[in-house]
């Protein structure tokens, strides 16, 4: 999908470790939403709560999820990162990304 209807953006960006990944919360009509954003070269530890898809447009990362090892991927590409669980990334080149949140 390359571009999104029917939705609200919130108007402050949500910045992480110093402004090295950045993105812009989207809400859809049905209350689901995903973010759109940049990521930075570098290595990050993130959380999350819900199950997430993250779709790349464009860069290059490498990710480390619960229980695996490390695994590249290049725009456009996408993985999946479950609930409540910890994972790393090594962003090799700026990140164009689309995360969505999928709650169960």
């Amino acid at each position: 999908m390359a571009e999104f209807n029917g939705v609200s953006i919130a108007k402050a960006a949500n910045i992480l470790f110093e402004g090295n990944i950045t993105s812009r919360t989207i809400t859809f009509e049905d209350g689901s939403r995903k973010t759109l954003g940049i990521m930075l070269p570098g290595e990050y530890e993130l959380n999350t709560v819900h199950k997430e898809v993250i779709d790349i447009q464009r860069g290059v990362l490498e990710v480390m999820l619960p229980a695996k090892d490390w695994a590249k991927y290049e725009g456009p590409a996408s993985f999946e990162i479950p609930a409540n669980s910890k994972f790393k990334l090594r962003v090799h080149s700026l990140v164009d990304y689309c995360c969505s949140f999928i709650k169960n």
